[in-house]
């Protein structure tokens, strides 16, 4: 076999890559007849009271309603909105405990202690998301919800994680930011917990630059959701208020927001049947590997498609080849490389490893007398056992056949030489 790129030799690919968004690659004619309508209109704030049954944000509302299958969506400016907004909902507060995976967007963590409450750790496994034995694990008379995140378009063992939530009476919210458009068991993610929570930022399936949408069945849990993001507001947003006010934040969604992501949802099933549809092959193909292992979950139902993930022998090794498959013209990276410092690992997370808050002080840690709550790199070491040894590939509804082949050939002579 030839020399490997980084060694001198030929690369298996020399035209770029394709790019690492999805929703934003197919924007168009339609979002563009949107927007414009909405600057024509002169109405870009949702709450006017006049013209609130035109309103774009609460199209899109409905769109996602019948798209998830809820009752109940509220759209926000952002995923992490969204997230604060569903920990509000369902109760929790200060002296409260919420459960997350060691492995998500630093938003995830700092979402609980904005609400006053502490985050606390836990495994993920080889499919990246919440390990359901280490979830019970970690449960405490303080735990009020647990945040379960479909990572990298992979959803979370459910049935499981239901079943804990369900035996020691805890919320669950489902962070699907990675995820948006995923199913688990035929149902559509987003559905399964008591909220679901999105996000409309860039690099997500469906894109509005920023933005994010909550989602749930529960009447009560809605009108929690939709008094906390508009500072307490409801004029114009209930028929009936069955909640006492309480204080809230600002975090509405724009109509130009709103007008850009209508009708995306109409384009997701292509775009998730093709991203599915390469990770399906992908996976088909690499199986035989053997110098490789890949998650059983990857490229089932449970699997978007967004990523290509496999794990190698060691750091060192995912370190070799992702610099190896790079140079052979497949941008790839090692998920967790201790010299960078990526957002999604939690022994990145300064301000959760000091326990710090905005002031310089240890808010909500110091509500929580007698806890044993504590973070360090040592907290979740499974999770960073196969961080340090998983190698990434981006992958979207734009791959095509030669991209594949691409792919195949290049890890084939990667671990040929390396592994």
């Amino acid at each position: 076999m030839e020399k490997l790129a980084i060694h001198g030799g030929p690369p298996v690919r020399t035209k770029p890559w394709v790019s690492k968004y999805m929703g934003s690659e197919a924007l168009g004619a339609e979002e563009k007849a949107r927007v414009l309508q909405v600057l024509e209109k002169k109405r870009i704030f949702r709450y006017l009271p006049d013209g609130l049954e035109t309103s774009e944000a609460a199209a899109l509302e409905e769109e996602y309603k019948r798209f998830v299958g809820t009752d109940y969506a509220l759209a926000v400016n952002s995923g992490t909105s969204a997230l604060i907004c569903a920990l509000i909902a369902v109760g929790v507060g200060p002296g409260h405990e919420v459960i997350i995976p060691a492995y998500t967007w630093v938003a995830t963590a700092a979402a609980v202690a904005v609400v006053g409450a502490v985050p606390v750790l836990a495994e993920v496994d080889s499919s990246l998301t919440l390990d359901p034995q280490d979830l019970e694990a970690k449960i405490t008379s303080r735990t009020k919800a647990v945040i379960v995140v479909h990572m990298r378009g992979i959803s979370a063992a459910m049935d499981e994680i239901l079943a804990v939530a369900q035996k020691h009476n805890l919320m669950v919210i489902e962070d699907v930011a990675q995820a948006n458009g995923g199913t688990y068991r035929g149902r559509p993610l987003g559905s399964l917990g008591h909220v679901g929570c999105f996000s409309l930022q860039q690099s997500k399936v469906i894109a509005a630059g920023e933005g994010g949408m909550l989602v749930t069945n529960s009447e009560e849990l809605w009108q929690r959701a939709v008094l906390y993001h508009d500072g307490a507001g409801y004029q114009f947003r209930f028929l009936e208020r069955k909640i006492p006010a309480f204080p809230g934040q600002n975090y509405r969604l724009t109509e130009l927001q709103a007008a850009l992501s209508l009708g995306q949802l109409e384009k997701m099933p292509d775009l998730v049947r093709a991203t599915r549809e390469n990770k399906r092959k992908l996976v088909e193909r690499l199986r035989n590997q053997e110098k490789i292992e890949l998650s059983p979950v990857f490229g089932t139902e449970r699997d978007l498609g967004v990523s290509l993930i496999f794990y190698v022998a060691d750091e060192e090794k995912a370190r070799l080849t992702a610099q190896a498959l790079t140079a052979e013209g497949i941008p790839a990276f090692q998920v967790w490389d201790r010299r960078a410092r990526d957002q999604h690992i939690y022994v990145n997370w300064e301000f959760l490893m000091a326990k710090r808050d905005p002031w310089g002080r240890s808010y909500p840690w110091s509500l929580a007398e007698g806890s044993s709550v504590d973070y360090s790199p040592e907290t979740c070491p499974q999770t960073l056992a196969l961080l340090s040894r998983a190698v990434q590939i981006h992958l979207n509804h734009l791959v095509t056949e030669e991209d594949l082949r691409d792919i195949e050939a290049a890890i084939n002579k990667v671990a040929f030489h390396l592994l």
